[in-house]
């Protein structure tokens, strides 16, 4: 893993996220440098879910900014963050069931399109041009990248849940992103499935040049793809640095198992989460 000394791609600043008199985060800040993977962890309720749906657009914060290669985008609407290189999976698999792997991926593309309503109507002109680029980029480089080209034309509803999963990368893939965030993707797979996921993120960071920020549970995949490890509590950030400082951290061992005996979280990061954890 790298060190990047470059200006942060993303900068999340003094964000602060309430409902009601339950606030889930509270002053929340960190960078992700491009060409990385960035880690957020943190036991259940810490609000690493919160912090993603805040990131992507989908819940607006109280106090706190958001900036993405230096652009504010903390007022902007989600496909807004889309259309600029912001794309994300979720912890909920939240594809169309009924539709095909191609049709699923192919949506992603949406914020992008230039189409109007007649052409569309038509099918000529723009509108065919880009359904035909759009098309041979999902299926010359999407597909074959995640080794999906034997289930394109299957409804999603059919998928085992860990393609499931490797469609939902495909649509977010599709967005164009300059940064990918990747909320548990290996959530409830099984050991092969987890492997071949993780080779497909160190491949997007590697192959695409793709900056991923990811939440996950399996900390043993944590500990091997992350280069910086963000540690989240109770709404805060309670530590962050490499994979070997986050395990050497009292205050994350504290967090995790309620006690400051560092080898014994050691053993427990070492250990692969339990199926759907």
């Amino acid at each position: 893993m790298k060190p990047s000394v470059s200006a942060p791609i993303l900068a999340i600043e003094n964000l602060t996220l309430s409902f009601g008199g339950v606030r889930a985060l509270s002053g929340v800040g960190f960078q992700v440098a491009p060409d990385t993977i960035t880690t957020v962890i943190g036991p259940n309720g810490a609000g690493k879910t919160s912090l993603f749906n805040t990131i992507s657009g989908f819940y607006r914060p109280q106090a706190g900014r958001i900036l993405f290669d230096g652009q504010d985008i903390t007022q902007l609407p989600a496909p807004r963050r889309a259309r600029l290189g912001l794309a994300r999976s979720f912890q909920n698999i939240a594809l169309f069931r009924g539709m095909t792997v191609l049709d699923n991926i192919k949506l992603g593309r949406h914020a992008h399109l230039r189409t109007h309503i007649l052409d569309a109507l038509f099918y000529v002109g723009r509108a065919r041009r880009e359904e035909m680029q759009l098309r041979r980029e999902v299926e010359e480089r999407i597909i074959d990248f995640l080794e999906i080209d034997h289930i394109r034309h299957h409804p999603v509803a059919a998928l085992s849940y860990g393609l499931q999963k490797r469609v939902e990368m495909a649509r977010a893939l599709a967005i164009q992103p300059r940064v990918l965030m990747l909320d548990e993707p290996v959530a409830g797979m099984n050991r092969e499935e987890t492997e071949d996921m993780a080779r497909f993120i160190l491949d997007v960071r590697k192959e695409w040049g793709i900056t991923v920020l990811m939440v996950e549970h399996d900390m043993g995949m944590v500990m091997d793809l992350s280069d910086h490890v963000v540690v989240l509590n109770f709404g805060q950030v309670i530590a962050h640095g490499t994979a070997e400082q986050v395990q050497a951290n009292p205050e994350v061992v504290r967090a995790y198992l309620g006690s400051g005996d560092v080898a014994d979280l050691r053993e427990r990061l070492r250990q692969p989460a339990p199926a759907g954890a």
